[in-house]
């Protein structure tokens, strides 16, 4: 198994921040075991990395690797959406 690398750009310490953080180490322990790192931002602390990657708003996950990179955008409370995003579920294809 590929190790994920995560980034989690949050603002402050805001509530919609403090749910992305525990809602994605939640998902991370449950779904990754000890193949995930995760490197959490603030963009009011680090602005010109926030800009490097081009983040409009927060919370954003970016996965770095495995290919290919993905963002998800939200407080991570959606964990279909999150598992889509890192490409541990398959997605499914519309055949109509």
């Amino acid at each position: 198994m590929n190790k994920y690398l995560l980034r989690l750009y949050i603002t402050g310490n805001s509530i919609y921040s403090r749910r992305a953080i525990t809602n994605l180490l939640r998902i991370c322990h449950e779904e990754l075991r000890d193949q995930y790192s995760v490197e959490i931002i603030d963009v009011l602390e680090d602005p010109q990395k926030a800009e490097q990657e081009k983040i409009l708003v927060t919370p954003t996950l970016i996965k770095q690797l495995p290919p290919p990179l993905q963002r998800i955008i939200g407080d991570m409370s959606n964990t279909e959406k999150v598992l889509l995003g890192l490409d541990l579920i398959p997605q499914e294809i519309d055949t109509r």
